[in-house]
């Protein structure tokens, strides 16, 4: 072997030996070999700050192989992720293989493709000791700000909390949410409409003012003396306007604008949408007809929206080839990034345009065609001409009091051929497929007036895209970190999910309080963001790890010697919210609280009254007295009395159970399907619980076809030979069931229980 390249993942490493000659050896890291200790602070704040790395417990193997093959290699490649933590990773690497600073062996890729990465081959650069020294002082400042918070939290508030830099800003985000709904008031407000008859077309037109501006109708009798003073009378067309809208296409996405609109269309948590995107930029088998394994993504963390001139000119290319040339626009699109974007990748786009989502769809899952749809789509349209619209706007008079309406029609699709064909009406703009023929000072009757009540809502919870996009627009956090920082809160129990919406917790509500009380800089808004920017700074070599980190730490030390000094005064209690319902044992209101298996009500009194209800996942009182804990309401009914289902966990596992027991009896077990199929006759392979509650997969026509494992089947097959792949969870490795085919690469993930 001659050369060596270290690359993170094993997934990226297989793509990339397929693309080398047998000169080359391609092995991962499996992401960071060093770190700071988990067990202390490993931060010398006396001296200059300075971190102390050790290696990370169970990579001592991957160590040894890293040490072994560079022994034998005449040149070594680190190709680690081309950012920060990539940068960092080979940073590390380069430590541990007595690599110097000076040697030229750093390669970045923004796409896997067989060209770039060949590419790269040809022209490593020395590691970026700058990008390097941005990332360790991100890891110190979140390492003195997370440890030193947490033992504060252990001591003051519960043990077992934590808090972090971005995640306590995260939080404080979703509490305050919860805190303007709880405070709201609604206001009532009523619409006014007509319906105008206008030849053979009828018109709606909706009630605006006055001549002197927009009106608010606050209350009945103003929408009732509305309608007495106009039912009966003329409409008549004070003015038409009638002129040609442009709308321009989304630019591709970045980290963050793909996080938010996969959410909203794909209905995909944060966390998962980065895995499937990381699968889709390793690459992944196309099979020969399509080159193999290919990367079909570029990079995907990144804040840039900036395009090579190469892509560009390949959708250009693609559109004029299967849109036509009324679909390409005079000059090409060139989208600015926002301020403080980092700017050093491209944005997400297809590696390869011809690679089209349908042309591959058979090659990938489900929701890995589903991503790069979304993904090739935007990209394309993104290049695409603009949508053409014919828009009417209509403002009508009818004693004193000004109507209006609106309407348009698409004249041209351009780019919603390809994506974003929705069109959003606004509260007097609609979608007419045929626009009336109103002129002007012409009079229309009414065939009806329409009065309807409303009443004002509260601020909407944020959803994982709508705090995405909080967080990028006030400069917090990075898109890399968006993902991870919602995922801590929420298996921190300081946020729960409610359907899409991100609830505070009352933990989380308690957490706040404190962090507001004594920290209130580390979750203010502009000094994080002004944070950010700071470390950004070293990037740039127009600051410094010490310079940063000092200016924040003489401030923080000494709040966090008031709060430790506070600590006995301190008692935060958290707040509960308080339901109808009363306890029969002392007469007081019961509250919710958060148990095991989920959310109950309790007596504010306890210890003194220890009395709890069971309640179902609608917040109903369950009263069957055998009921001792919180339940789940399954989506069916019992098979034989008709009574609610209920979820129970028993020693075998899962089951369901009629609510109505000891009466009726009837129980059926829990099976969850796994989406894969059934290597024997094709049907679903199904989760279930065997003796002693152990987790096994069989075929849902089990036992009349025998198929089944302790393994879990996945939905892919083998890149290497077709077969199917299953997941060992005690190995945390993916397998092939073809034992002579030896594929495997190492990866946990969650099992379908």
């Amino acid at each position: 072997m001659a050369y060596l390249v270290i690359v993170e993942s094993p997934a990226k490493a297989n793509t990339i030996k397929s693309y080398l000659g047998s000169n080359y050896k391609v092995i991962a890291s499996k992401g960071h070999i060093r770190d700071l200790p988990k067990s202390t602070l490993g931060i010398d704040v006396e001296n200059g700050f300075a971190p102390h790395y050790i290696n990370i417990r169970g990579k001592g193997d991957v160590i040894k192989e890293l040490k072994k093959e560079a022994k034998n290699a005449t040149k070594i490649f680190l190709a680690t992720d081309p950012d920060r933590e990539g940068e960092a990773i080979s940073w590390h690497i380069a430590n541990q293989l007595g690599i110097p600073e000076s040697r030229e062996c750093r390669v970045t890729f923004n796409e896997i493709t067989k060209t770039a990465v060949k590419e790269a081959i040809k022209k490593p650069r020395k590691i970026n000791i700058d990008l390097v020294n941005s990332q360790q002082a991100r890891r110190i400042l979140d390492r003195l700000i997370g440890f030193n918070l947490s033992q504060i939290l252990w001591k003051s508030v519960k043990s077992g909390l934590s808090g972090g830099r971005v995640q306590s800003v995260a939080l404080r985000i979703v509490t305050e949410r919860e805190a303007e709904i709880r405070a709201f008031v609604p206001q009532e407000y009523w619409t006014v409409e007509a319906s105008l008859k206008s030849g053979d077309s009828t018109t709606n037109v909706r009630f605006y003012g006055d001549k002197n501006g927009k009106i608010k109708i606050e209350n009945a009798d103003f929408a009732n003396e509305i309608e007495s003073k106009i039912k009966g009378k003329p409409f008549r067309v004070v003015s038409v306007r009638r002129m040609e809208k442009h709308k321009l296409p989304a630019p591709p996405f970045t980290t963050s604008t793909l996080q938010q609109e996969a959410s909203k269309k794909l209905g995909y948590q944060a966390q998962r949408i980065m895995k499937i995107a990381q699968e889709l930029y390793d690459g992944l088998n196309l099979g020969a007809e399509f080159g193999g394994v290919q990367g079909l993504i570029t990079y995907m963390r990144t804040d840039s929206q900036r395009v090579s001139e190469s892509a560009q000119a390949a959708a250009i290319d693609y559109i004029r080839a299967n849109y036509g040339e009324e679909n390409v626009p005079e000059t090409p699109r060139v989208y600015k990034s926002h301020a403080g974007s980092q700017d050093a990748h491209e944005a997400i786009r297809p590696a390869n345009v011809e690679l089209v989502p349908k042309l591959v769809k058979k090659m990938l899952t489900p929701e890995q065609y589903k991503l790069y749809k979304l993904i090739w789509e935007r990209f394309i349209a993104s290049q695409m001409e603009a949508a053409l619209f014919d828009t009417v706007s209509v403002e009508l008079e009818n004693s004193g009091y000004i109507f209006k309406t609106g309407g348009y029609q698409i004249k041209s699709k351009g780019f919603m051929t390809v994506y974003g064909g929705e069109f959003e009406d606004t509260e007097d703009e609609f979608h007419l497929a045929g626009l009336p023929n109103i002129k002007e000072n012409e009079e229309l009757e009414s065939e009806q007036i329409i009065k309807e009540q409303h009443f004002t809502e509260p601020p909407p919870r944020y959803t994982e895209a709508s705090l995405i996009k909080f967080l990028e627009e006030n400069g917090i956090g990075r898109p890399s970190t968006y993902a991870p920082i919602i995922s801590i809160i929420v298996s921190r129990n300081y946020v729960k999910r409610d359907g899409k919406s991100l609830v505070a917790t009352e933990l989380g509500e308690v957490i706040t309080a404190f962090m507001r009380e004594y920290f209130p800089e580390i979750i203010d808004y502009e000094y994080t963001a002004l944070m950010e920017a700071n470390l950004d700074s070293i990037e740039h070599k127009e600051n410094t790890i010490v310079g940063v980190i000092s200016d924040f730490y003489h401030q923080f030390s000494k709040e966090l010697e008031a709060a430790s000094a506070a600590e006995a005064k301190v008692k935060v209690e958290p707040t509960y919210e308080e339901s109808d319902v009363k306890c029969e044992k002392c007469g007081a209101m019961m509250i919710y609280k958060n148990g095991r298996y989920g959310k109950f009500l309790a007596c504010p009194s306890y210890p003194a009254c220890k009395n709890t209800k069971a309640i179902d996942k609608n917040g109903k009182v369950v009263n069957n007295e055998h009921e001792k804990q919180p339940i789940e309401l399954a989506d069916f009914k019992c098979e034989k009395c008709g009574a609610d289902m209920v979820v129970r966990r028993g020693r075998f596992g899962t089951f369901y159970a009629c609510s109505n027991y000891p009466e009726c009896t009837f129980t059926k077990q829990k099976i969850v399907e796994t989406g894969a199929h059934c290597p024997i006759c094709s049907s679903k392979i199904l989760a279930r619980h065997g003796k002693g509650n152990t987790l096994f997969y069989s075929c849902e026509r089990y036992p009349e076809c025998d198929f089944s494992s302790w393994d879990m089947p996945l939905t892919e097959n083998c890149p290497d030979c077709g077969e199917m792949l299953f997941y060992r969870k005690s190995r945390k490795v993916v397998m092939c069931k073809n034992k002579s085919c030896g594929y495997k690469r190492d990866e946990e993930m969650t099992v379908i229980e």
